[in-house]
């Protein structure tokens, strides 16, 4: 409700809005530009993804391949790779979050 009575600005509800989406849009950017890891083996196995979950990079470190042993290894990098996504969805939730509950709550937009 609007102090007095009065029915909400739509001009402002709008601006409010459009503010918000610009807002929500250079988080994505930033998010799409931020790195972030997820190890696994100690530091054996390490994985690089962005803030979107876009994977960038990935080390193995020598001694965690053995030609006998390949289902290890290959575990190693999906428990890296997990663990660096896992980093970025809570990076994710850091920024977009409250941007996306602000965009939620303004009434009669359907956000």
């Amino acid at each position: 409700m609007i102090p007095g009575g009065g029915q909400p600005n739509m001009q402002q509800l709008l601006q409010q809005a459009q503010k918000m989406q610009q807002d929500l849009a250079r988080a994505q950017e930033e998010l799409a530009a931020t790195e972030v890891e997820g190890q696994a083996g100690g530091g054996l196995v390490k994985a690089t993804v962005t803030g979107s979950g876009e994977l960038r990079g990935l080390v193995i470190d020598p001694k965690a391949v053995d030609p006998e042993d390949t289902e290890t290894l290959a575990d190693l990098v999906v428990a890296a790779v997990k663990a660096a996504n896992d980093n970025a969805q809570q990076l994710q939730q850091a920024k977009l979050g409250p941007l996306a509950q602000g965009l939620g709550g303004m009434p009669g937009l359907g956000f």
